[in-house]
């Protein structure tokens, strides 16, 4: 079966970064519904389209199509006093954003603490970065009627929202 709007597709993965580093790597496939679902990066989904189980693909996501552009205006200087004593540089923690919705949580990652101050960085790790994705189908099967009206995949490696 080929890979098409309304398809549940796995696949696993590895990401590497532009001088060639693992960055993250699935162990076991993730599913997703193909098709405009958000389910994975755009870039993704539209080299996928047409493919079939046993299909490899390679794709090169500039910082647009992955986890965005780096934006300095996310790192902020905050009081000391409001984190614990034991915070050290490189600790991650989740941080909302004052007025924001619930969904505007976002992963704040330690860059310097001083006696008064420590500097926090909302960006994610891979903000800013070309990376390579590197691909392999492990199944396609048509979604269901449930998965359809919900979004996204439901049982075995399908990610709950």
């Amino acid at each position: 079966m080929k890979i098409a709007k309304d398809t549940v597709v796995s696949l696993r993965y590895e990401l590497f970064d532009a001088n060639g580093s693992p960055l993250e790597k699935t162990e076991d496939p993730i599913s997703y519904l193909h098709g405009g679902y958000d389910g994975i990066f755009p870039t993704v989904e539209e080299a996928l389209q047409g493919k079939e189980a046993g299909d490899e693909l390679q794709i090169t996501l500039e910082p647009d199509n992955a986890f965005g552009e780096y934006e300095h205006d996310l790192v902020r200087v905050e009081s000391r006093n409001l984190f614990p004593d034991e915070i050290t540089i490189g600790m991650q923690f989740e941080g909302g954003v004052e007025d924001g919705d619930d969904d505007d949580y976002s992963l704040y990652t330690i860059v310097d603490v001083t006696d008064t101050e420590v500097t926090v960085d909302g960006n994610h790790p891979l903000a800013g970065k070309t990376l390579n994705f590197v691909g392999i189908v492990t199944d396609v099967r048509a979604a269901t009627a449930d998965e359809l009206e919900h979004g996204h995949t439901h049982g075995e490696g399908g990610h709950h929202h």
